[in-house]
C-alpha cells in the first residue's frame, strides 16, 4: 500500500476531507495520512459536507507535520500554496504532488454559499483522489 501525507496549512478542512476520501476510496490502494503547519479543530463544515456523501470524518484530528511521519511515506500531496511552498524538505526518495484546492474556510456569504464552497473543495479533492487512485492502479 503507498503511505500519503496530506499536507495543508491547518489541516482543519481539505488535508481532512482528502483523508477521508483517500481512506474510503482507496482501500487497498492508499494508506493516507493528513498534517499542517499548525493544528486547529476539524472545520464542523467540512466534516457536514464529507458526511453528505456518506464518510465521516469527525473522528479525525488536527495534526503538526512531522518530520519522522514524513519519512515513512512514499508520496506527500500538498493541497494548499501555503503548503507547497513551506512543506519541509522532502527525501528524494519521497514523490510530491501539488494540488491547488481553493480554501472553502473564510467564504463569506450566506451559509448556502459557504457550504456549496465546502463541497466544490470536497468534490473537487474526490476528483484528483479518484484519478490519483486510478494512476496508481496501472
Amino acid at each position: 500500500m503507498l503511505k500519503v501525507m496530506l499536507l495543508c496549512t491547518a489541516n482543519s478542512c481539505r488535508s481532512q476531507m482528502a483523508e477521508g476520501l483517500a481512506r474510503e476510496l482507496g482501500k487497498n490502494v492508499i494508506e493516507p495520512c493528513s498534517a499542517g503547519f499548525m493544528t486547529v479543530d476539524v472545520q464542523p463544515r467540512a466534516i457536514a459536507v464529507m458526511k453528505e456523501i456518506g464518510i465521516d470524518i469527525s473522528h479525525q484530528k488536527s495534526k503538526i507535520v512531522d518530520e519522522r511521519l514524513m519519512w515513512a511515506m512514499d508520496m506527500v500531496i500538498t493541497l494548499c500554496d501555503n503548503a507547497a511552498e513551506y512543506c519541509p524538505w522532502t527525501p528524494p526518495a519521497i514523490k510530491r504532488l501539488h494540488w491547488p484546492i481553493k480554501d472553502p474556510v473564510g467564504t463569506i456569504g450566506s451559509e448556502e454559499n459557504i457550504m456549496n464552497e465546502f463541497r466544490r473543495a470536497r468534490d473537487e479533492i474526490r476528483e484528483k483522489i479518484i484519478a490519483f487512485i486510478k494512476e496508481q492502479l496501472r
